[in-house]
């Protein structure tokens, strides 16, 4: 076997010179396919001769061009409607010794089925065509890589026409997908693929490189100027004129480690229930436990006694340095009743934490809880604040007599649920606030979250109108604050209220973003937009009469809004209306561009910001649910004319849990940090881990912040590990310095920590871009 040269692919033969990169299509003269053939080499001919990087063209039809000697003349061979088995053994592994040398492959959509018996030459493509289209047609394609050469100018969603191949086995995460096809704009036959339908893709094979395409199959598409920039990108890679990145989505190049130990019995030494993450610039993990204790723990859940809902929010560090866990500090939270009923259960307690901007230098750390010495056991109601605490950076320790309260506020307690929690910080140092409805969800029959009629003590549990939809209020909210050094804060320019409106005390100015439901997890990303998801309510399918089922949400938010919780969800979508004396007869549908609060629990503003489209919604049934309207802009809220405008969703038991916007450091020199592929890619996912999301998806940044849909997606679950003996319940996701991301497991039960409750890491291997910078044959390609 020929071993490989520094100049080209083999020793066997002179290798082509640096500035004489040369291409080989191979194909056939015959059959149906000619008119195809003879456009696709005219397009390689063109883009040849397109500068700086260029190459020379030899096209055959002669299966005697594959012997080393010949093979050696070439940087890359293309397969152009090679025809299917022409390949003799002896001329096969000739190829492959090319390919083991060095050398290039391109596969042009037909490419596929050339060689059909050859195991190494299905590797070689990565997969086999399992049908197709049935005739050319017009599809949407999402362009996933932003960096490759082969799509990095090429639009987001890419409309053309082609004859669109299925395949027997999707080979994402066995290969390198830059490009998808959206199944859903066009007819894709019985062996569909389904929303993972890849089309354009790229690895390392065997010392070689290997991109394929699916597109191709029709001589006008040779004549596209976007398809012939696409070749050209593949040809520049597989001639080594251009680096790609090729192993940044493969499964097998990201390694899932658990980095905490389960606790020592009936301790919490190093985890407590797991709520939330952030992380040092020196790489230490800081996390938090909301209030319950280990499993099979007791529970106070008597409102005579002075310990009811008594529990420990904890906060742990994980140091990178020493790979060891130390516990921070615990406060009394309220927030220990266990589960049950949802009269009895509670989710407050240590809900959110968030390192200060100089955390380095002054120690301060920001959480946001509920005291227990704040209950009132009487009224059933409870104080939420945001406090700042210092940590004494030489021993690790939470000083709790350093309190500072920035912000409280009351909460109703004696019904669960939703207390949100998350903090996060922008460049200008404003500090959000994700806060909860604290509204019941059963109620209203798990739509709209509107009865006002259930209260204790005169306080309604069950009207999000009271909170969410209430301009005065704080809970249901995102609030923006700019905390000052002295523990006081105050409002930057460009929130919701200034607080004057109405009587000058029906709004409250820390309000950033209203109408949201359950936001347990905010991200913002280094231009300060701001990512937020929220759950749902508990319908499990739409109602003609009340509305929506539950949507589970995700949001990027550019600016002030309304976000409609309990007006309208999704794409507003609105539900019906209700109020005294009967709750239970519907009324008007809420109008979401003139949404007004009539409810006898709100002590807001009537007229209320309109509600904004949301980006991404998904219910069981599947994601983005959409359905016709009327005049009035009401859907009809039919189960059987649904359309699912995000087929990559779908809920059930869901939870939306968002994750960060990930930011690649070319500066550091961390081995484990997550390729650029990634750079500008939204990190979306769920509690649960069956059918819900975890995905990475493409924004389009012209209307993102206008509720637009995502361009692209594509499912982390092999990458972060799924199952029970993965990261099941994914409580919260963030990427520390090193560019690893770090991720929480809730566990296996509910309102405790058990076994299964950890802190994880996920880190990459796949290596560098390739060729290398040494084998490129150009000087001063990209």
């Amino acid at each position: 076997m020929a071993g490989p040269s520094s100049g080209g692919p083999l020793a066997a033969g002179k290798p082509p010179g640096k500035a004489n990169a040369s291409v080989l299509v191979f194909h056939r003269v015959d059959g149906d396919q000619h008119a195809v053939t003879r456009a696709g080499i005219e397009a390689i001919e063109a883009i040849g001769t397109q500068g700086p990087e260029t190459f020379t063209v030899t096209a055959t039809d002669e299966v005697t061009a594959f012997t080393d000697k010949n093979l050696a003349k070439y940087n890359a061979v293309v397969f152009l409607s090679p025809g299917s088995d022409r390949l003799n053994t002896i001329q096969e592994q000739s190829f492959q010794r090319y390919i083991e040398a060095g050398g290039g492959f391109l596969g042009i959509h037909d490419a596929a089925r050339a060689e059909p018996e050859s195991d190494w030459f299905t590797g070689l493509i990565g997969s086999r065509p399992a049908g197709t289209s049935g005739g050319a047609q017009e599809a949407v394609v999402e362009v996933g890589d932003r960096l490759n050469p082969a799509t990095r100018d090429l639009p987001l969603e890419w409309s053309r026409r082609d004859v669109w191949t299925n395949w027997e086995t999707n080979p994402s995460g066995s290969v390198h997908t830059v490009a998808r096809v959206r199944e859903r704009t066009y007819e894709p036959g019985s062996t569909a693929n389904g929303w993972d339908h890849p089309i354009s893709w790229c690895r390392d094979y065997e010392g070689g490189r290997s991109f394929y395409t699916g597109m191709g199959g029709t001589a006008a598409g040779f004549a596209e100027e976007n398809f012939r920039a696409h070749l050209r990108g593949a040809l520049l890679w597989t001639t080594r004129q251009a680096r790609a990145d090729c192993q940044a989505s493969i499964i097998a190049n990201y390694e899932a480690t658990r980095l905490t130990q389960p606790n020592q019995p009936n301790q919490l030494d190093q985890i407590g229930e797991p709520h939330g993450i952030d992380i040092a610039d020196d790489g230490k993990v800081y996390y938090i436990g909301r209030g319950g204790r280990w499993s099979g723990a007791p529970v106070d859940v008597d409102w005579d006694s002075p310990e009811i809902g008594k529990g420990p929010g904890t906060v742990h560090m994980w140091d990178p340095e020493t790979e060891q866990v130390t516990a921070v500090g615990t406060l009394d939270v309220f927030g220990n009743k266990g589960g049950g009923d949802e009269l009895v259960k509670v989710e407050e307690g240590l809900l959110g934490i968030a390192l200060d901007p100089d955390f380095a230098a002054n120690g301060h750390v920001y959480l946001h809880y509920t005291p227990h010495s704040g209950v009132d056991r009487d009224a059933h109601m409870a104080e939420r604040r945001v406090s700042r605490f210092t940590i004494d950076q030489a021993t690790q320790k939470l000083d709790t007599s350093s309190e500072q309260v920035l912000l409280s506020w009351p909460v109703q307690v004696h019904s669960c649920c939703h207390a949100g929690g998350d903090m996060e910080w922008d460049s200008q140092g404003n500090l959000y606030i994700a806060t909860g409805d604290t509204n019941s969800s059963r109620f209203s029959d798990g739509y709209s979250g509107n009865n006002p009629e259930p209260n204790f003590g005169g306080v309604s549990f069950a009207d999000a109108r009271r909170t969410a939809g209430n301009t005065n209020n704080l809970n249901g909210k995102i609030l923006r604050i700019h905390p000052e050094p002295d523990g006081t804060y105050t409002i930057p320019e460009g929130n919701l209220f200034t607080g004057d409106e109405g009587n000058g005390d029906q709004a409250r100015p820390e309000i950033y973003v209203m109408g949201v439901r359950n936001p347990s997890r905010i991200e913002i990303d280094e231009q300060d937009r701001l990512y937020a998801g929220w759950v749902g309510p508990d319908a499990g399918q739409p109602s003609t009469t009340w509305g929506p089922a539950k949507y589970d949400t995700f949001a990027v938010i550019t600016s002030a809004g309304n976000q409609g919780w309990p007006y309208c969800m999704g794409n507003k979508q609105p539900y019906r209306d209700r109020n005294l004396p009967d709750p239970s007869q519907p009324l008007d549908w809420y109008d979401c561009d003139n949404l007004k609060n009539t409810s006898p629990n709100n002590d807001g503003l009537t007229d209320i910001p309109p509600a904004r489209a949301n980006n991404i919604w998904y219910s069981p049934q599947g994601g983005g649910p959409d359905y016709p309207r009327n005049a009035d802009g009401v859907p009809s809220y039919d189960i059987d004319e649904a359309q699912y405008r995000l087929p990559w969703l779908k809920g059930g038991g869901q939870a939306a849990m968002t994750g960060p916007v990930y930011r690649y450091d070319a500066s550091s020199g961390s081995d484990v940090k997550w390729p650029e592929y990634w750079d500008g890619k939204w990190f979306v996912g769920d509690f649960y881990d069956q059918d819900q999301p975890r995905h990475a998806v493409v924004m389009d940044p012209a209307n993102a912040g206008d509720g637009g849909l995502p361009v692209h997606a594509e499912s982390l679950d092999d990458i972060i590990p799924v199952g029970n003996g993965g990261i099941r319940n994914l409580m919260d996701w963030k990427f520390g310095p090193d560019g690893a991301l770090y991720v929480l497991d809730y566990g296996r039960g509910f309102f405790n920590a058990d076994s299964a409750s950890a802190l994880w890491r996920v880190t990459y291997k796949g290596g560098p871009a390739t060729p290398l910078p040494e084998n490129l044959i150009a000087k001063g390609s990209r």
